[in-house]
């Protein structure tokens, strides 16, 4: 082989370790790399021609959601954008075989000459000894999370958590403390990944140490912010709320650690503010909380999420921020109905113009019946 054909692009696409496909903007595979052939068992002849989104890679997150639909496909979301992926997803590949290979994929837009995308590329790699060890620190991190909600006919609780990566840097948590009384936080730790994850398990050690003391949530507050302090000795800090309700007299007492405002949600679609003062957790061991208290009807919500749901830029760079929030839950039914996680999610990835979310998203509703 001469120097001339070791340039040659299928010469060097072929010999790439990681898995490469090419799709032009209807999503039909034009080219097929031997590393995908290796990877996945399905050989170019099974493929090229053939349409991504018809089923054949049959693709799906790490949440089961299959991607082969408008929006929620990366590869689709890139050349609609134009714009490359940041970092690589996790994504469950079907093999020939019939198993599911877990890969981590980039992809990335393909121009003509005069800029125009007329395509899009994906890369893939065995992600499966990695995706093993991450799975483990999953199910760690997940039995630190108290999803068992309370039951309570007074009022409803709903919790949704959406990582950016399989593990992520938001905590939440609500215990009964009494027959009336309910406590609650949520926090947002900087950064996601496996540094933020690590840091949720010190929140939720120190949760089960000073939960009792929610009655009073700026005391609280003070305790946890004080111990990890104690602990945290690098620049990692916590945003966070936490808070007390009160079922009988139908209200909420909260704290505030620089975190996203409690918006309480009428039955009607309007919305009041709920905020306090107060420095994240973790960078003054001295610092001080004050207190918030409002009254709520029946039929009233209390919502909390965390930066992920309101920080995304569009096109422009314009924020969505709370009152974005609003308007997407708002157009899509809600207070009326409860909040719809799927229809919500391709609305903030339409509003991002982004391949995905860039960050953890966690949302907690509490609604007085």
């Amino acid at each position: 082989m001469s120097e001339a054909d070791l340039l040659l692009p299928k010469v060097i696409l072929d010999s790439l370790n990681d898995g490469l496909y090419v799709c032009n903007t209807d999503r039909k595979i034009v080219y097929w790399s031997k590393s995908a052939e290796r990877l996945t068992g399905w050989n170019a002849a099974d493929v090229v021609g053939r349409r991504c989104m018809d089923n054949i890679l049959n693709h799906v997150d790490i949440d089961g959601r299959h991607l082969c639909g408008e929006e929620l496909c990366p590869l689709r979301r890139c050349m609609v954008t134009d714009r490359p992926s940041a970092s690589p997803a996790i994504i469950f590949g079907l093999t020939k075989s019939g198993g599911r290979l877990p890969m981590a994929v980039t992809v990335a837009p393909l121009h003509d000459e005069n800029g125009t995308v007329i395509g899009g590329v994906e890369t893939f790699r065995d992600f499966s000894e990695s995706y093993a060890n991450l799975e483990r620190a999953k199910q760690i991190q997940t039995l630190s999370l108290e999803h068992d909600l309370p039951e309570d006919p007074r009022i409803g609780f709903f919790s949704f958590y959406l990582p950016h990566d399989l593990i992520g840097g938001d905590f939440f948590a609500i215990r009964q403390l009494d027959c009336d009384h309910y406590g609650f936080m949520l926090a947002d730790v900087m950064g996601h990944g496996v540094a933020a994850a690590l840091h949720t398990m010190e929140l939720s050690a120190l949760w089960n140490r000073h939960c009792r003391t929610l009655v009073r949530p700026a005391q609280f507050a003070q305790f946890l912010n004080r111990d990890l302090c104690k602990v945290v000795r690098d620049e990692s800090f916590a945003t966070a709320l936490c808070g007390v309700i009160d079922a009988s007299r139908r209200t909420v007492r909260i704290a505030s650690a620089g975190g996203p405002t409690l918006v309480v949600v009428h039955p009607d679609g309007s919305a009041e503010h709920l905020s306090a003062d107060g420095l994240p957790f973790g960078l003054i061991a001295q610092a001080s909380y004050e207190e918030r208290e409002v009254c709520c009807a029946h039929g009233d919500a209390l919502l909390m999420f965390t930066d992920g749901a309101i920080e995304i830029a569009d096109q422009e760079g314009n924020l969505l921020e709370v009152e974005g929030l609003l308007g997407q839950l708002k157009g899509l039914g809600y207070p009326r109905a409860g909040i719809p996680i799927e229809a919500l999610q391709e609305a903030l990835l339409t509003y991002s113009n982004g391949i995905r979310l860039e960050d953890d998203l966690t949302l907690l509703e509490v609604r007085f019946r």
